[in-house]
């Protein structure tokens, strides 16, 4: 049986609710969002229409009134439901404006049909959703595969996966690095770059864009300041320019510049970003060297392992809910802090790598209401901690 992920009974769920609500779908780039989709036609043996705007041209409005039409004629089932799949949603000129005005006919006049939205490019989704569907969709982010899915789909141990990452379609490649390196490079990377990220936006310097995002894969898990990194990136613009391109590969799942910790502020604005590449499949698809020299590097490899933990908490934690940041006194330094509400957790990844030095005892006195995790060495085990859902550690 294939490999299904738990996204797929989440939408059931939602679909079967009482709420009537459009599922919107969201997520980087081959997680398998079309095929978490398919499943769910399979799961919940409704009649279905499964349509992709995948034509050359953009298809115009016509092409959703088509597939919404086809639905509506198709003969109910026992629950007298339809499912309508939308892929490649983004491509439809308007697609937005459209599903509104269809979505609200369906509910106005108590019709049969379930829409879910889905595209590859989840920014384009994700804002068209936000500026005209306000109230009438439930967003479900698609992410990175977890190591215990990849355990289970692919068999892979622990290491494999802090090494290759959780890109699906990458994995039958692992056994040849350099085609494994050059079809991540190529197809993933890049395409997101060009189609999400600088389709998104007019943005005035694209090679600044990528470069940064270069930077953040040669400096994962690491605290830089925007004026060091202005100082290594060709076509420099500004700091203010370089922490908004930082947001927008945040929003397309690639890279985020978590900041430093301040009790009583959700973030503290223009501090050092501490760069975490969501996918370590990014990382090392970029560098040169081969996991065994990685792995021989106890300095990269400790990066490596705190970069997947960091990663572990962004793809896991609802930003809605709870807010990831670093925290740093001087020399004291603590990875990790989640914060959700009142609450506060300090995490230490103890990663093996030589001269790291734990801030924990210091950020403890500064803040004695904080709960602690140590991760790894003499704490949690760093397969439990990733092979459980991360929001559990936090309740």
């Amino acid at each position: 049986m294939p490999f299904r992920r738990a996204i797929v009974e989440e939408l059931a769920a939602a679909l079967e609710g009482k709420v009537p609500l459009l599922q919107v779908i969201v997520g980087p780039r081959q997680v398998g969002k079309t095929t978490a989709a398919e499943q769910l036609a399979d799961l919940l043996h409704w009649p279905t229409v499964f349509a992709v705007a995948d034509a050359p041209l953009p298809p115009g409005p016509e092409w959703l009134e088509t597939q919404w039409r086809r639905a509506r004629l198709q003969k109910p089932g026992r629950t007298g439901k339809v499912l309508l799949i939308l892929d490649e949603v983004q491509k439809v000129t308007g697609w937005s404006e459209v599903v509104k005005r269809l979505w609200d006919e369906e509910r106005r006049t108590g019709g049969r049909v379930r829409a879910v939205l889905l595209g590859s490019s989840a920014l384009l989704v994700h804002r068209g959703a936000s500026e005209s569907l306000a109230g009438r969709f439930f967003l479900h982010r698609c992410q990175h595969w977890s190591w215990t899915e990849c355990h289970r789909a692919f068999g892979w141990d622990l290491e494999q996966w802090l090494f290759f990452g959780g890109y699906p379609g990458a994995a039958p490649l692992a056994d040849d690095e350099a085609a494994w390196k050059r079809y991540v490079a190529d197809s993933l990377i890049d395409v997101a770059l060009s189609r999400d990220v600088l389709a998104l936006q007019p943005i005035t310097k694209p090679i600044l864009l990528r470069h940064l995002f270069h930077l953040a894969a040669t400096y994962p898990a690491q605290i830089l300041s925007y004026n060091k990194m202005l100082g290594q990136l060709q076509d420099a613009g500004n700091t203010t320019t370089l922490a908004s391109y930082l947001r927008l590969l945040e929003r397309a799942f690639m890279a985020s510049g978590i900041e430093l910790f301040s009790q009583g502020q959700i973030r503290k604005r223009g501090s050092s970003p501490k760069l975490i590449l969501w996918n370590n499949a990014l990382i090392n698809a970029l560098s040169l060297r081969s996991r065994r020299d990685v792995q021989a590097d106890g300095g990269q490899w400790g990066r490596l392992v705190e970069n997947a933990v960091g990663a572990h908490l962004l793809c896991g934690l609802s930003p809605t809910e709870f807010a990831v940041t670093y925290w740093r006194d001087g020399a004291a330094e603590v990875d990790f802090v989640v914060t959700a509400g009142k609450r506060t957790w300090a995490i230490e990844v103890k990663s093996g790598r030589a001269g790291k030095l734990s801030g924990m005892a210091a950020f403890r006195k500064r803040y004695p209401k904080a709960e602690t995790w140590l991760i790894g060495a003499d704490g949690v085990p760093l397969e439990e901690f990733l092979g459980q859902p991360v929001a559990d550690w936090f309740r």
